[in-house]
C-alpha cells in the first residue's frame, strides 16, 4: 500500500473540504482547514520525501471566478515537483496535454469521460489518443444509492447511471494506467472508510487504484489494508497533520513502506 499525497486547490488555496458540500453556485464548500502555504510548498514536501503518485485536484470549474488563481497554484506545485504528481480538475482531451507539459506525470479525469450519465468512448478514445493510455488516470468517484456506488460528476455533485461494478472496472481498465477513487459520501469526515467499497476495489485489484475518504486514524489504515488485500494506495486529507487533522504525516509515511515491505 503506496501513501498518496493530495493538494485539493479551492478559490485559490489549497484546502480540505467535506466532499459532499462542494457546490459550483457561489464557488462554496464546507472547509475544515485551509493553508496558509501555497500548493508549491506541499508538492516540495512530497518531492523531499520521494513520495510519487499524488494528485492536484482544481476543485473550481472553467469560467468560475477563481479558476485562474486556482489553476495557478496548480501550476505552481507541477513546477516544484515534475514528473511527481498527478492533475485532475477540468481535464479534456484539448487542454490535457498543456497539463502534462507543465509537469503532471498523468491526467485525471471524470467528466469529460462520463456525459449524460454514461461513459463515453468517443470522447475515452480521444484522451487516449491525445495523452496515451499511461498517462491517463480515470476518477471513478462516486457515492452511496442504496446497495450500489454510482459514479458522480462535475465536482461529485451530479450521479451517473454508472455503477462500480466489476464489469465496469474491466471496461474501463482498457484505457487507463490507474484509477483514483473518492468515496464523496465519508470525503473529508475521518470517520472510517466504505468498507464495502475496499472490499470490492481490492477484490479486482487488476490496475492500481488510490482510494480516498474517511480515513481518520491508523486503525482506518489497517483495515484498508486487511480489506483491499494490500492492493489499494490510500489518500489521506483532512486527518493528516499537514491539514489540521492528528495523524502524523512521518508516521503514515512510515505505516505504509512498512505494509508494502511486508
Amino acid at each position: 500500500m503506496e501513501f498518496r499525497p493530495c493538494i485539493d486547490i479551492h478559490n485559490g488555496k489549497v484546502k480540505q473540504i467535506v466532499g459532499g458540500s462542494l457546490r459550483d453556485e457561489n464557488n462554496q464548500a464546507k472547509e475544515n482547514f485551509v493553508a496558509k502555504q501555497d500548493a508549491a510548498f506541499f508538492a516540495k514536501l512530497y518531492r523531499q520525501r520521494h513520495i510519487k503518485g499524488g494528485h492536484i485536484i482544481l476543485l473550481n470549474p472553467v469560467g468560475s471566478e477563481f479558476y485562474n488563481a486556482t489553476r495557478e497554484q496548480a501550476m505552481l506545485a507541477l513546477r516544484a515537483y515534475p514528473g511527481g504528481m498527478q492533475i485532475g480538475g477540468g481535464i479534456t482531451a484539448d487542454n490535457a496535454s498543456a497539463f502534462l507539459d507543465a509537469g503532471a506525470s498523468h491526467v485525471i479525469v471524470t467528466s469529460y469521460v462520463f456525459r449524460d450519465g454514461v461513459v463515453n468512448y468517443e470522447n475515452l478514445k480521444r484522451l487516449v489518443s491525445a495523452v496515451g493510455r499511461e498517462r491517463l488516470v480515470l476518477d471513478l468517484s462516486c457515492r452511496r444509492k442504496g446497495d450500489d456506488y454510482y459514479i458522480v460528476t462535475d465536482r461529485w455533485q451530479r450521479f451517473t447511471g454508472e455503477t462500480i461494478d466489476v464489469s465496469l472496472l474491466d471496461r474501463l481498465a482498457e484505457f487507463a494506467d490507474e484509477f483514483l477513487i473518492h468515496a464523496v459520501d465519508v470525503e473529508g469526515k475521518a470517520r472510517g472508510i466504505e468498507e464495502d467499497l475496499v472490499k470490492l476495489l481490492g477484490d479486482w485489484g487488476q490496475l492500481p487504484i488510490t482510494y480516498a475518504g474517511g480515513v481518520g486514524d491508523f486503525g482506518d489504515l489497517r483495515l484498508l489494508q486487511e480489506l483491499g488485500g494490500g492492493r489499494l494506495n490510500v489518500t489521506i486529507g483532512s486527518a493528516l497533520d499537514l491539514f489540521g487533522g492528528a495523524m502524523d504525516f512521518e508516521e503514515v509515511c512510515k505505516f505504509c513502506s512498512r505494509e508494502e515491505r511486508e
